[in-house]
């Protein structure tokens, strides 16, 4: 009786074991049949070109490799959120993914401008490597950690132009009382060299610069101010972009959002942002080049190089803004000690390979 007994339950225990396994396989199988829907919200006006339409790749990329089990809808600027608005509605979970640039959050956390520019820093190939390679990413994760989302790269147009200015720009005292749109770091560095910068969304610009409102604007590059026609806004277009030579976008997710996704669905995000980032970066390195030309030849555009001795001054500016953002912020301050110290090797290293061979084909 005692071993019948014993062969009964363990008879049972196997019986319940196999129907745990068998329940457990039919969950995860209907895990990798479930359809998501997820909501993308955009700092930037619906199909622009570049910073809107890459949005759309990545999720037309991730619809494909998911096989339609992963479907983003994008929403441009205003169409769900406003347009410096992403990050808190990424956040709350209104929208599972946006896409914008992290310098439009210091007032979240100082330490996010790193994520999108610094001036005079990394360029685009460089900000690559030091997100991927360099602690970049692990310490972008760690800023964004308390407002529960999860960064990744989504982008970059490489160094920009220095802007619209509808003044030559000859000396530092053309910079007292100049009214700038220039977001994040490059506008701290341009207040202390007395001008005034404002933060405007892209769809503002046009419309601000012609009325007056502000007197000089930084965007993007030739391929994405041309589509916005700043150049029937004002005549003399600067360079090079001190302020941003190789901007980042970020695609944000909200971290709850994607906890609920499978494995391989979580990794096809990835691999699809990651694409995406050098997508972008290549779209800009084709379509800046006939853009310029047309501006010039098409639009009489005034093409003006930054005197060095204005350059000069705010490359220091940028330095005194850098340190002082340092030592008021324990986080800006990890971030800029990892930051510069990729920085600095990276650029003795790009001396005698990227820039020696620039110098030596011009």
């Amino acid at each position: 009786m005692k071993l019948k007994l014993i062969f009964t339950l363990a008879l049972s225990m196997m019986l319940m074991a196999c129907g745990e396994k068998e329940n457990q396989a039919g969950t995860s199988k209907a895990a990798e049949q479930q359809v998501f829907k997820w909501k993308l919200v955009t700092s930037w006006p619906k199909n622009f070109p570049g910073l809107g339409t890459n949005p759309e790749r990545f999720a037309d990329m991730v619809k494909d490799m998911s096989n339609g089990r992963l479907q983003i809808k994008v929403y441009g600027a205003g169409q769900l959120v406003p347009a410096l608005e992403v990050f808190d509605a990424v956040s709350r979970g209104t929208a599972e993914m946006g896409h914008s640039g992290a310098y439009y959050w210091k007032g979240k956390s100082p330490a996010a401008q790193f994520f999108t520019s610094v001036p005079f820093g990394l360029t685009a190939q460089e900000m690559n490597g030091w997100i991927q390679y360099g602690g970049g990413l692990e310490l972008w994760e760690e800023v964004y950690a308390p407002f529960n989302l999860i960064p990744l790269s989504g982008g970059n147009a490489g160094v920009q132009m220095g802007g619209w200015f509808n003044k030559e720009i000859n000396n530092l005292k053309d910079l007292d009382g100049l009214k700038m749109r220039i977001p994040g770091l490059g506008g701290e560095v341009l207040q202390r060299a007395g001008g005034t910068p404002v933060t405007l969304p892209g769809a503002e610009l046009f419309t601000a610069l012609q009325t007056g409102a502000i007197d000089a604007t930084e965007w993007v590059g030739p391929y994405n101010d041309l589509a916005f026609g700043l150049h029937k806004a004002a005549k003399y277009y600067y360079y090079p972009g001190w302020h941003e030579p190789g901007s980042m976008m970020e695609y944000t997710i909200n971290k709850d959002a994607f906890a609920t996704l499978p494995k391989d669905l979580q990794a096809i995000v990835k691999v699809a942002a990651r694409a995406a980032n050098q997508d972008m970066l290549d779209e800009y390195t084709a379509r800046n080049n006939q853009a310029l030309k047309d501006l010039v030849e098409k639009h009489g555009v005034q093409l003006r190089a930054f005197p060095n001795e204005v350059l000069k001054k705010l490359e220091g500016l940028s330095t005194e803004v850098l340190d002082e953002l340092a030592a008021k912020d324990p986080m800006s301050k990890k971030v800029y000690e990892s930051y510069k110290a990729y920085r600095d090797n990276v650029v003795e290293y790009h001396k005698i390979s990227e820039q020696a061979y620039l110098n030596a084909r011009d």
